[in-house]
């Protein structure tokens, strides 16, 4: 898959979704195959633009649950074959060189809406550079890489939908809790306690 396909997916190119593809593309290369279904288990420790590329390429999503979020705030990224627990663990080597002090001052005017149009183009600009040193540069100046065996998690289950006692909303089964004899969703149970 292209890397126009993942801009496609996330809704804009930038340098983190440039380290999702390439992270994807490793995970590919070793592995030989998309997962259309479990095979694939992806685990990845960020929630940034990368992981969406990562889903878009392999196939690991929330929704067939082979893409586990660890909230850790690191650009690494472990891949599991389900059928032999054999894997490769990705991580975002150190940056080099510090980010521009120019690059971080509009980053901070754009997020307080305060910056110029003209600083919004330099810094697209400054971004896109990013992004293509990124898909460009070799995958070992930019990675460590280590093989691991890892024990798969759980496949995807189905539960039963019950009626939340209190919000009269669907829940499903194995995400109830019990207070005051009422069968109740997470958040109506955090209201009521």
């Amino acid at each position: 898959m292209s890397f126009e396909k993942a801009v496609e997916f996330h809704g804009h190119q930038c340098p983190g979704l440039a380290i999702g593809y390439r992270v994807a593309q490793i995970a590919l290369d070793k592995f030989k195959n998309r997962s259309e279904d479990e095979e694939l288990v992806a685990i990845v420790e960020n929630n940034s633009c990368a992981v969406d590329a990562i889903q878009a390429l392999t196939g690991c999503t929330f929704g067939k649950g082979n893409f586990v979020f660890k909230d850790y705030g690191k650009h690494v990224y472990t891949f599991i074959k389900r059928e032999d627990e054999k894997g490769i663990r990705i991580s975002l080597k150190p940056h080099n060189e510090p980010a521009s002090e120019r690059h971080l001052e509009i980053f901070k005017k754009i997020q307080n809406k305060r910056a110029t149009e003209e600083e919004i183009r330099e810094f697209r600009k400054i971004h896109e550079q990013k992004t293509v040193n990124i898909l460009e540069a070799p995958e070992n100046e930019l990675f460590h890489f280590e093989n691991v065996s890892a024990k798969a998690p759980q496949k995807a289950q189905i539960f039963e939908t019950v009626i939340c006692d209190e919000c009269r909303e669907g829940v499903m089964s194995s995400r109830t809790k019990t207070i005051n004899e009422k069968c109740v969703c997470i958040p109506c149970y955090e209201e009521l306690c």
